[in-house]
């Protein structure tokens, strides 16, 4: 599968009373990563092709090291697995300043149809441009 990479920088709003960044903002992280990397492919988060959105139907975060202020973080990201409906999205991400792994995890994604409100088969086409 194609890899993309995305940057960060941690800002203010990150860190948390611990003076590091927050455990919830790996998903943050991720959540750019991802926009990024549909944006790549010319995409959304509001339209993989068909007319269809995504959502996500789980998350993992393993947490390697820690992150502080103004750290630059690298995420590579990519569709590591699609089974029937589901498909997942791998994360790696390195603190740019000594190429540390800070962490990894997984989304689960689904495709979605906003207007029927349900999910939906993944398009074909979307496959084929992420492999």
């Amino acid at each position: 599968m194609k890899k993309i990479s995305s940057e960060y920088v941690v800002g203010v709003g990150d860190i948390n009373y611990g003076g590091h960044m927050g455990n919830d903002k790996a998903l943050t992280v991720f959540s750019d990563a991802r926009i990024n990397f549909l944006k790549h492919f010319g995409l959304s988060e509001l339209n993989v092709g068909n007319g269809l959105g995504i959502v996500v139907a789980e998350s993992n975060v393993k947490y390697k090291k820690e992150v502080f202020m103004h750290h630059v973080l690298k995420t590579e990201v990519w569709v590591s697995e699609v089974d029937g409906l589901k498909w997942t999205i791998s994360y790696e991400t390195k603190r740019v300043q000594d190429n540390a792994v800070v962490f990894t995890g997984t989304t689960l994604m689904l495709c979605f149809d906003y207007e029927k409100r349900k999910v939906s088969k993944i398009p074909e086409e979307f496959l084929n441009m992420v492999s």
